[in-house]
This record gives structure tokens, C-alpha cells and sequence, in this order.
């Protein structure tokens, strides 16, 4: 199990009334020291293990498997944060074809955190596969139906891309500095193409990039698309809408439509980073999981073109109607969305 550790050390301490836990967990922590960190959970076992043991249980026709902690917990990092990796055996009453897994992890009542996801992946006497807990789903049958698991997947993929402010700005960038329906459509498939690689190569565990370096680059990639378009309305004017007549190619682009494109496509290939660190998968290959995974992205993809559909015809009567008004309104998206990406960038940067 991967557990973020800052969060296991609060949750554990309090539910055991561990105050010693909580000192030296923390103290840890802020130090940035993971031999003190691993020293702190060692040191705890017994509570942290109660802790995790009563809010994620294996069952087997109704039986509870006992589990009991093998070797001492390590500490790991995902994007650039402590995570505590425990490994636990639950030894069951019987062999049988069908586990129920249920999770209980860091639920909202604790008051840390809200909407906890708890991913799993098995493979368990023959069956393998991946699913996503949550308060509203806690549990899964290694026996239920693939388009159950697929559906919960889905519908985090679909959450994710709603909750994640970042991603939503750079897509409003996109649809702010579009200038045809075929841009908008085009610069969304190179982005999908583009993030759908990075995003199930990363999840695999096949390519790995410290989060120090993706989110930042993300936060870079918001401002210079939002920028691409306030450049275009201050070299051209009331024109920047305009598209050259020459040196237009296939799908009608011309020459500043292909480098928009380019660059659409190379950040994109950083935002699959992005998706996959926070999905916060690292396993080995499976058809399975990649199945998971590719219905994840769908997920991401649904809700980015409802997004596209919704707003670019609101923008494209405006230009229409009353063309300076359009341009006033896309630049002032463009300025905000490109500040807040440089904001971010700066922040992301220095650590704060």
C-alpha cells in the first residue's frame, strides 16, 4: 500500500491517540528526513497498522482475512511528495474465487481531506484488474462485471479533469485563441494524442518524470498558449482572427496555425504526466489495467469536448456578431488565464 505519509502519520496518531506518533511523524516530515520518517512509522507499527487495517479490510465470503505486516514500512515519493509504502499479507479463512476489497481511508469526517480515491490494482487466483474507492463506492467483488470497474474509472477520469482548474485553463486558452472550429477541433486532438501517450506510458511505470519538473512545466504551458494569443492580437490587430492566405496547407491551417499546433502537441505530452501522476498508478503492464487506464482518459476526453462544445459556439456568434467585442472578450480570458499561469509557475518553482 502507498499512503501519502504526512496523512497516514495525522490520521494514525489521532485515531490512536498517539501523540508521540504525531511529534515525531511530523517533525519528520517537516524536516524532510525520510530515514527519521521511516524511523517514526517503525517505531508506531502497531498503530499505524490498526489504523490502516481497520479502514481497509479483504473478506472472503463474508469472512475477514487477518492481516499482518511484512517488514517495516519504507518511504517513497510521488511528485515530489512522502509517501509511506506498507506491505501487508491478509491470510484467509478459505481459497475461494470471489475477494471483496473495502476501503474507509481518510474519510471526510477526519476533517484532513475531502473525497478521498483509493486505487487498486490485484491479481488474485487468476483474476486481475483495477478499481477506484470512494465514500459513494467503498468496496468491489474481484467477481464483479468489467464495465462495473470501467464505469467507476470513467467517472474519475471525468472528475478529474472538472476538479483540475490547471488543465481547464489551458483548454480555455485553446478555445480563446482559436480561430476556426477546425483549430479548436484540430488542437484538441493533438492534444488528446499527445497526453493519451505520456499519460498510459507514465501510469505503466514505462517513463517516469519527477513532479518537480511536470507541474511547473504545465503551469509554463498555460501561460505561453494563453500569451500565443494576446501576441497575435497585438502584432495584428482587429486582424489577429484572420488567417493568412498564404502558405495554407492541409486542414486549411496556415503557417501560424501549424506552429500552434506543434506547441499544443509537445505540452501535451507534459500534461499526460500530469493526469498520470495524479491517477497515481505504477504498476506493471496488464491488458487489464491499460483498459482501466484508456477508460480513464476517455473520461477526461468527454468532459473536455462538452466543455469545447459549450463555449466555442458562444464565442463564435460574438465574433460574429460584434467582432471587437469577441476580440476584447478572448484577449481578457487570455490575459487572466496567462497571469495565473505564470503565478503558478512561480509558485511551482520556488516550492511554495
Amino acid at each position: 500500500m502507498e499512503l501519502e505519509y504526512d496523512l497516514l502519520v495525522v490520521s494514525a496518531a489521532d485515531a490512536g491517540d498517539d501523540d508521540p506518533l504525531f511529534r515525531a511523524g511530523t517533525a519528520a516530515f517537516e524536516a524532510g528526513d525520510t530515514a527519521a520518517q521511516a524511523a517514526a512509522l517503525k517505531g508506531h507499527a502497531s498503530a499505524v497498522l490498526r489504523y490502516v487495517s481497520d479502514r481497509f479490510a479483504v473478506s472472503s465470503r463474508g469472512a475477514a482475512c487477518l492481516p499482518t505486516q511484512v517488514g517495516d514500512a519504507t518511504i517513497g515519493e510521488r511528485e515530489g511528495v512522502p509517501y509511506a509504502n506498507l506491505l501487508l499479507d491478509w491470510t484467509c479463512p478459505e481459497r475461494v474465487d470471489e475477494h471483496v476489497v473495502r476501503s474507509g481511508l481518510f474519510p471526510d469526517g477526519e476533517g484532513y481531506v475531502k473525497g478521498t480515491k483509493t486505487i487498486v490494482t490485484y491479481e488474485i487466483d487468476g483474476r486481475s484488474g483495477s478499481a477506484a474507492l470512494d465514500a459513494a463506492n467503498p468496496s468491489f467483488s474481484t467477481a464483479q462485471a468489467w464495465y462495473e470497474r470501467f464505469g467507476e474509472f470513467f467517472l474519475l477520469g471525468a472528475e478529474h479533469l472538472l476538479t483540475g482548474i490547471d488543465h481547464i485553463l489551458f483548454l480555455l486558452a485553446l478555445i480563446a485563441g482559436s480561430r476556426r472550429l477546425r483549430e479548436i477541433v484540430l488542437a484538441a486532438t493533438s492534444f488528446t494524442l499527445a497526453h493519451s501517450v505520456t499519460f498510459l506510458l507514465a501510469a505503466l511505470g514505462l517513463v517516469e518524470v519527477p513532479g518537480a519538473i511536470v507541474e511547473p512545466i504545465i503551469a509554463l504551458s498555460i501561460a505561453v498558449v494563453a500569451g500565443w494569443h494576446l501576441w497575435g492580437i497585438w502584432r495584428r490587430g482587429e486582424h489577429a482572427t484572420d488567417l493568412e492566405t498564404a502558405g495554407r496547407g492541409h486542414f486549411g491551417l496556415d503557417q501560424a496555425g501549424w506552429i500552434r499546433l506543434g506547441v499544443v502537441f509537445c505540452f501535451g505530452l507534459v500534461h499526460g504526466l500530469g493526469f498520470a501522476g495524479a491517477l497515481g498508478i505504477d504498476e506493471a503492464w496488464s491488458w487489464t489495467l491499460l483498459w482501466s487506464l484508456l477508460v480513464f482518459n476517455v473520461g477526461i476526453e468527454v468532459v473536455q469536448l462538452t466543455i469545447i462544445a459549450l463555449v466555442f459556439p458562444l464565442l463564435f456568434v460574438l465574433r460574429r456578431r460584434a467582432p471587437k467585442a469577441g476580440l476584447w472578450a478572448t484577449g481578457a480570458v487570455s490575459a487572466g488565464v496567462s497571469i495565473m499561469g505564470l503565478i503558478w509557475f512561480v509558485q511551482r518553482i520556488s516550492g511554495s
